[in-house]
């Protein structure tokens, strides 16, 4: 008996920013053995793309249809609009709301079954904003869309791995946002999230939060106070951790093969080391969904946007690993 097809749903995010493009890009530069990718976002953008690249228009296809997407790529509008123009470089509510009605029935379908796992072009969040969408990014929307209250963000590249104890949050609120408990959640998603990928050893480094690890207090007591702690209530016995460890070392140690995956407290003490050795393969990976959800590392790109020139390396990765983890049990979609 033949496997199902792995259906991979591809949101085209803000189509005034390179998503459209780099999705067009990689959908039809790579596909993953044994699967069936569907663009979904709105046809006539596809179709100036798709003319201005010389590839091919996709068929049509939508979750309410009796069959399968067609094989190789596909073509989901689930929410058509008659005045939605591209203006490349623009930060416009139109295409911000354009975007958000993508991802919520993208989600919908992940949830019904009718797409194995989901990968999200770039929005913006000025644009959210703009447009009334109360979400600080795709993680936070996609956790309340699917009513996930535990979730996480890795970024991933080869065996450079980071996760995130807090995210898309102002810098003067990081430390306040710290608690025990997170850091505690933070460390056992992400081994779970080793496993998930089949990484045989679970060695976490968890990140100080303060210059030096905190220097024993001299520097800050939030290591003392919460990192420390939360290290100690994890009673995993699959986990080797380490730490609190100075960041502006921990992630040379990384490449050195010293560690499986690095717990860090803010959102730029991860990004930075990592999208300057890993931007054209890095993927971001969504911890604690019911179904597979992955995007390129990088935003919307609105200085490229138009030209043609964006590189798609990171979406074709973000697809590899969406189509790889599409067949593996997940540990978050419960029973």
């Amino acid at each position: 008996m033949s496997k199902r097809p792995a259906i991979i749903g591809i949101t085209l995010g803000d189509i005034n920013g390179i998503g459209p493009e780099v999705a067009l890009k990689a959908a039809f530069a790579k596909r993953p053995p044994g699967t069936r990718l569907v663009l979904i976002g709105d046809h006539d953008t596809l179709a100036r793309e798709v003319r201005s690249l010389g590839l091919a228009m996709p068929p049509v296809w939508s979750p309410a249809a009796s069959t399968a997407p067609a094989r190789g790529v596909t073509l989901w509008n689930p929410a058509p609009e008659s005045n939605l123009i591209p203006r490349p470089g623009t930060c416009a509510a139109d295409a911000a709301r354009a975007a958000y009605r993508w991802v919520v029935a993208a989600t919908e379908a992940a949830l019904h079954g009718h797409l194995g796992a989901l990968v999200t072009a770039p929005i913006n969040k000025e644009g959210f904003k703009k447009a009334g969408v109360d979400a600080p990014g795709h993680t936070e929307l996609l956790a309340a869309l699917s009513g996930t209250t535990r979730f996480e963000m890795m970024l991933l590249a080869d065996d450079f791995r980071v996760v995130l104890a807090t995210r898309h949050i102002p810098i003067k609120d990081v430390a306040g946002s710290l608690t025990r408990s997170g850091v505690r959640n933070t460390i056992e998603m992400t081994a779970d999230a080793l496993r998930w990928l089949g990484v045989r050893r679970k060695r976490i480094a968890v990140c100080g939060l303060n210059p030096h690890a905190g220097d024993g207090g001299a520097i800050g007591q939030e290591e003392r106070t919460i990192i420390r702690p939360a290290m100690r209530a994890v009673r995993r016995k699959d986990i080797v951790l380490s730490g609190p460890v100075p960041a502006d070392s921990v992630f040379r140690q990384v490449r050195e093969g010293a560690y499986d995956a690095v717990v860090a407290m803010y959102h730029d003490q991860a990004l930075a080391p990592f999208k300057m050795v890993a931007f054209e393969k890095g993927v971001n990976l969504t911890l604690g969904l019911p179904f597979v959800r992955t995007s390129p590392d990088h935003g919307t790109a609105y200085g490229l946007a138009g030209q043609g020139k964006a590189d798609p390396s990171s979406m074709i990765e973000a697809i590899a690993l969406a189509a790889k983890l599409a067949t593996r049990p997940n540990p978050w979609r419960g029973p």
